[in-house]
């Protein structure tokens, strides 16, 4: 049996806010961060709503001379990561010796679209001398690893919407491994982008108004954006120095679908989650709730349902499952760490967080999909899912801090 990692540090920022408390206290309510989308009023744009940071002034968060080094992605990844930190209680010289491990779909889209905005329609010859260490996509580790001294292994994962979950299945690992003793993992994305916006727009996927995963009437997608971050530690580098342990990650499973770039498999879903099961030395019976993917379009909703009934066979009629991105919408490379935090927070306080906008269960949708309002459950084990476009799929089992 593989040894459990320690979760001891949380962090996130999302269109529910700045800070866990306030993204737990909005799902726990059911209440949606999904707004009409500000900032492109003066475009052609379709795309109608978006889960955008409320508020989000970078000047209060960053010092000037900080901000010109830091795409929009990468501050949300500081502000994250430097929270999951502080509530890990973690001093310098554990970090210095830590991981970094940081996923993210886009990297620095923002960076990049200010600059093509000066040469292509300002028609300027010159372009920020930092526009590269700005928006590479491993920028949000660097400036992690520098922020807080870590001088362990730190690079960038990508593997698109399931970005982070591989970056936090990575660092477990490493752990295990005996690499690091404490690695921050996680990931960040900022979307909002007109370049970006029009791509998604072309793909047809996006909704028309919010998020209603499982729904019969649900019309796509929601953007989001932002980061979640977690401290992992073995659990004797937890224990030696005391630490709160929130939850544990028990299992981790991973797969490809090898079969189509957007139209997931359920059976390449399934054989990860199985994996994880196996991972953690749990049956089926032992799990009691599924953060689910939930993305709200027509192809992930029942192919994640078909895959969890395979998986699950007559308990899939006992689990709750429900799917947070109708809250935070769905924030690409970061979404599946926010899922963590929110899987971690439920396990803490025996509550199941609802899928918001529910109204009636779509044809291939026909679970337990905790409809707009949370559910009180004190159970010991979760799953929590990222399938990401072309058929990457990485699972995280969660379970109760002992």
């Amino acid at each position: 049996m593989n040894q459990p990692v320690a979760i001891t540090g949380l962090g996130c920022i999302s269109g529910l806010g700045c800070g866990v408390a306030n993204n737990w206290t909005a799902v726990a309510a059911g209440n949606s961060g999904i707004n009409p989308l500000s900032g492109f009023a003066e475009t052609d744009l379709k795309v109608a709503s978006g889960a955008q940071v409320p508020d989000y002034l970078p000047e209060t968060h960053f010092k000037p001379n900080q901000l010109g080094l830091l795409d929009r992605h990468s501050q949300f990844a500081l502000i994250a990561a430097l929270e999951a930190v502080e509530d890990a209680g973690l001093t310098s010289p554990e970090l210095t010796t830590s991981a970094a491990i940081i996923g993210t779909g886009c990297g620095g889209k923002e960076t990049d679209e200010l600059t093509y905005q000066k040469l292509y329609r300002d028609q300027k010859n010159r372009v920020h001398p930092f526009t590269i260490p700005r928006g590479m996509p491993s920028a949000a580790s660097s400036q992690v690893s520098m922020e807080l001294g870590i001088q362990g292994p730190c690079f960038t994962l990508s593997s698109a919407c399931a970005s982070s979950n591989h970056a936090v299945i990575q660092a477990v690992l490493m752990i295990r491994a005996g690499i690091v003793d404490v690695a921050l993992a996680g990931g960040a994305d900022a979307p909002f982008t007109y370049g970006l916006l029009k791509s998604w727009e072309a793909l047809r996927v996006l909704s028309p108004d919010t998020c209603r995963p499982f729904s019969e009437d649900r019309k796509g997608l929601v953007l989001g954006e932002g980061a979640g971050m977690v401290v992992l530690e073995s659990m004797a580098h937890a224990r030696r120095r005391g630490a709160r342990i929130h939850a544990l990650i028990s299992g981790i499973g991973m797969s490809a679908d090898a079969s189509h770039i957007t139209d997931p498999s359920s059976e390449g879903a399934a054989r990860a989650m199985r994996a994880a099961l196996q991972d953690a030395s749990l049956a089926p019976q032992d799990i009691s709730y599924i953060n689910a993917h939930g993305t709200g379009t027509r192809q992930n909703d029942p192919s994640e349902t078909a895959a969890i009934r395979q998986v699950f066979g007559n308990h899939a009629d006992n689990l709750r499952v429900s799917s947070s991105k109708s809250m935070h919408g769905h924030a690409l490379g970061a979404a599946g760490a926010m899922e963590l935090v929110i899987t971690v927070r439920s396990l803490q306080e025996g509550l199941i967080p609802p899928t918001a906008n529910f109204t009636a269960a779509g044809e291939g949708c026909d679970l337990d999909y905790v409809a707009n309002k949370s559910v009180e459950l004190n159970y010991q084990a979760a799953l929590s899912n990222s399938f990401a476009f072309g058929g990457l799929n990485a699972v995280l089992a969660v379970k109760r801090a002992p």
